[in-house]
């Protein structure tokens, strides 16, 4: 759905612009020791849950401790994904001058390979949020999210391979970032597809080879259900990046565009897209940074590379502008924007608009 805010004149968008670039500006200045030491000790403890797994899945002919084994592991690493590489990859700790903890370094627990991933998602989608026709990121290729979509068959069986998606988010992600789609549109030469598949090929061996092979092998008689420990945990993993992600992004409400309006963007406009474009998932504390702080995806896209913790604190002050503006905050619970989602995938998974 394409819509306009016909009551915001450009002057209150300028307007809007400016006391956005100074709540970045604010945290900018302010970010510290609290908030290094907020990185680290996430780190930390999702080092710890994933030793702990690993050792108990080693042992994990006791049901008892497969159980436990698993979800440590699957903890350890929705924290890794969400709260650690995401939001390492966007470069919002790069100021510490860390170089375990850069943008330029890190290395993911994800299929797809970081550079991959910082081309198809920071740049591409960031910049073109929910543009039809700039944004892959709009149905990812695969799904009709918007009626400026153009509709085809195939689109009426999307809410079933939604389905199938979720539990191997990370290698629908993996062939998406290898854009093949650009390759016939003459955006992306053959050779570098086949650079990046040889990258996604030794990226995949070493991640399988890691949770289905050497660990397995590592636990001994325990090798069967720490195998399958692992499969539970990157499963487990899977499903939840995919609700989290399809949360923030496609609940009713949340808008889309056309590339005639982004003519002459201001960034001041593009504040105001991301706005219109992003949606809110409300819930705990311990919610929130398992969902990578993506649980804030407003804020999230308004300022990508802001430290994550940083988001919950200036969520308020973002709604009051919106409010101030008159401009929609979509937020709810995690159950009221998962059926949203749904009711938008099935809304456009039929022709018309």
């Amino acid at each position: 759905m394409t819509v306009t805010v016909p009551n915001l004149d450009p002057a209150d968008v300028e307007a809007l612009g400016a006391e956005l670039d100074r709540i970045r500006a604010e945290v900018l200045d302010e970010r510290g020791a609290d908030d290094a030491r907020y990185i680290r000790t996430v780190i930390a403890a999702q080092r710890g849950l994933e030793t702990g797994g690993r050792v108990a899945l080693a042992v994990s002919l006791f049901p008892p401790a497969w159980v436990a084994g698993t979800a440590m592991l699957a903890t350890a690493k929705i924290l890794e994904n969400m709260e650690i590489g995401h939001n390492v990859l966007h470069g919002q700790w790069d100021w510490m001058r860390d170089p375990a903890i850069h943008s330029t370094t890190w290395e993911w627990d994800f299929l797809t390979t970081a550079a991959a991933w910082k081309h198809t998602h920071n740049h591409l989608h960031h910049t073109w949020t929910n543009v039809v026709g700039r944004d892959r990121d709009l149905g990812y290729t695969i799904f009709r999210m918007s009626a400026d979509q153009r509709w085809h068959p195939v689109h009426l069986v999307q809410p079933f391979y939604n389905l199938a998606l979720a539990p191997v988010f990370e290698w629908g992600i993996a062939l998406y970032d290898l854009e093949a789609d650009a390759v016939p549109a003459g955006r992306k030469t053959p050779r570098a597809l086949l650079r990046d598949v040889a990258g996604l090929v030794g990226k995949a061996g070493r991640q399988l080879a890691k949770d289905y092979l050497l660990f397995p092998l590592l636990a001994g008689p325990s090798a069967l259900p720490c195998l399958l420990g692992n499969l539970a945990a990157n499963t487990t993993r899977n499903i939840w990046a995919h609700t989290i992600i399809f949360c923030g992004h496609f609940p009713d409400g949340v808008q889309t565009f056309t590339e005639e309006q982004l003519d002459d963007e201001s960034r001041a406009q593009w504040y105001l897209r991301q706005i219109q474009g992003s949606a809110n998932i409300e819930g705990s504390t311990l919610f929130h940074i398992l969902s990578g702080n993506l649980s804030h995806q407003i804020e999230h896209h308004l300022f990508p590379d802001l430290p994550s913790n940083r988001y919950a604190r200036i969520a308020p002050t973002v709604r009051k502008l919106c409010e101030k503006y008159d401009l929609p905050y979509v937020t709810g619970s995690l159950g009221k924007q998962y059926a949203a989602t749904w009711r938008r995938i099935l809304r456009y998974a039929l022709p018309g608009r």
